[in-house]
């Protein structure tokens, strides 16, 4: 997502956040001041992490619920979760992700309203909210109200969540079959998403543990912990032993997730 000049949007759209997905740098303070409500109980993509790869968007949920007078109308102002990077939230934020349109809300009471907004992430796009690498890792999760006026209600504190970049990691063991007490190499590599290049880029210098799997067993058993090199690729060798399957297991990173490359079997004779 490329950096936008102003949240010109949230002001100019009398009172809709029609807003994509996309990062806003610091902007003029709104004019009025918003709505009197409050939220809580914001949870973004349920609590899970956001993981996104090279060219599918993705779109995830967002739930909360919004407190109000029961003298102001619903219709009056809309509502959407923030995710935001630096000490403060507001027009002056360094970082924003903002929804991609207005909540839609139920009205539980005349004071409560349950609502939910999604919000889209974009590896590919020719428009300015396209992913960009740097984005990857910790948001924290926040809410903005913006009524017909051009006033905004913003309210931080609803803890953090993850953006990250998608990995993909493989093995291969050979030879197979082979002699018991012989040498096995096992070979991978450990990719990510580069969300400029479209593309899957190796991940370099990371631990990877190798773990082995008996036949018949369910568990995998870490066997040792190496790096990826310079490209992203594994490799390392064990002595057979005994049937069964070899992998390798990255435990993940603030932008990266966790994965496990499928195992591969070896027959020992």
């Amino acid at each position: 997502m490329r950096n936008r000049t102003a949240l010109a949007a949230v002001s100019a759209v009398t009172g809709a956040l029609a807003l994509t997905a996309l990062a806003v740098p610091a902007a003029q303070a709104a004019t009025t001041a918003g709505p009197a409500v409050t939220f809580s109980a914001l949870k973004v993509n349920s609590g899970k992490n956001i993981v996104v790869g090279t060219t599918t968007t993705v779109t995830v949920t967002a739930t909360y619920t919004v407190t109000k007078p029961a003298s102001l109308a619903a219709s009056s102002f809309q509502t959407g979760p923030v995710l935001y990077r630096g000490d403060t939230l507001g027009m002056n934020s360094d970082d924003l992700l903002l929804g991609d349109n207005p909540g839609t809300c139920t009205a539980s009471s005349s004071t409560v309203l349950n609502c939910t907004a999604k919000v889209q992430f974009r590896p590919e796009s020719s428009s300015e909210d396209t992913l960009t690498n740097s984005q990857a890792g910790t948001w924290k999760l926040g809410a903005l109200a913006a009524d017909d006026k051009g006033g905004l209600t913003w309210q931080a504190g609803f803890g953090t969540t993850k953006l990250q970049r998608k990995s993909t990691l493989t093995a291969n063991a050979s030879p197979e079959p082979v002699k018991k007490g012989k040498t096995i190499t096992v070979t991978g590599k450990l990719s990510r998403a580069n969300w400029e290049t479209n593309k899957y880029a190796g991940y370099a210098t990371q631990p990877v543990k190798l773990q082995f799997r008996k036949k018949g067993s369910t568990t995998y058993t870490t066997v040792k912990t190496i790096k990826s090199n310079s490209t992203g690729n594994l490799s390392t060798t064990v002595t057979a032993s005994t049937d069964g399957y070899y992998r390798y297991s990255f435990a993940g990173t603030t932008t990266t997730p966790a994965v496990s490359a499928t195992g591969d079997y070896i027959d020992v004779q």
